[in-house]
């Protein structure tokens, strides 16, 4: 996919923050000069049970928010690799957690990055903050959005609890470190 074009879905339990990590994506996509659209799905269940938001980035008029196929999937739970698998391009990305997932993917035809994102925000501190992990990662392996505007971004979402940019920073940073080889 071209730099300037990504379809994203981020899907997990309820909980997860995957409804936050999409408004990240869809603010990073927007201060980056991008067209957006971010759709959530809470589905039956909120939280404990699945939810997930896809996120369109691209440089053109966006027609409609629905994906069938995705670029980038960021998969916090096993439901949701069950249920997402199979849609996401071949030669895109899968961010798994395998804090969360027991299986490996069955693909071999797209980039796969294993990463704890639940121990290791466990390990930060603060568990909610496996989703911001998962966005370092994703800043680090694409074009779409820089370092600067992520943490921008994750400063400016944490507006009155500004305790927890600290802990958000660290956590860009680690995802980044989960794909360069530093962890």
């Amino acid at each position: 996919m071209d730099r300037g074009k990504e379809a994203i879905i981020c899907s997990g339990f309820g909980g997860q923050g995957m409804m936050v990590l999409g408004k990240v994506f869809a603010s990073c996509g927007m201060k980056e000069g991008y067209k957006v659209t971010w759709m959530p799905s809470y589905g039956a269940e909120v939280r404990g049970g699945t939810a997930h938001s896809t996120i369109k980035i691209d440089t053109e008029e966006i027609s409609s928010p629905m994906v069938s196929e995705v670029d980038t999937a960021i998969i916090m739970n096993g439901p949701s690799l069950d249920k997402f698998e199979n849609k996401i391009r071949p030669g895109g990305l899968l961010i798994l957690n395998t804090s969360m997932v027991e299986r490996k993917t069955i693909r071999d035809d797209i980039d796969v990055v294993y990463a704890e994102l639940t121990n290791e925000a466990i390990k930060l501190g603060n568990i909610k903050v496996a989703n911001v992990i998962a966005a370092g990662i994703f800043a680090a392996k694409k074009e779409i959005i820089t370092k600067k505007i992520l943490i921008d971004v994750v400063s400016e979402m944490a507006k009155g609890r500004e305790e927890l940019v600290p802990v958000n920073l660290k956590a860009v940073e680690l995802g980044m470190k989960i794909v360069n080889g530093e962890l």
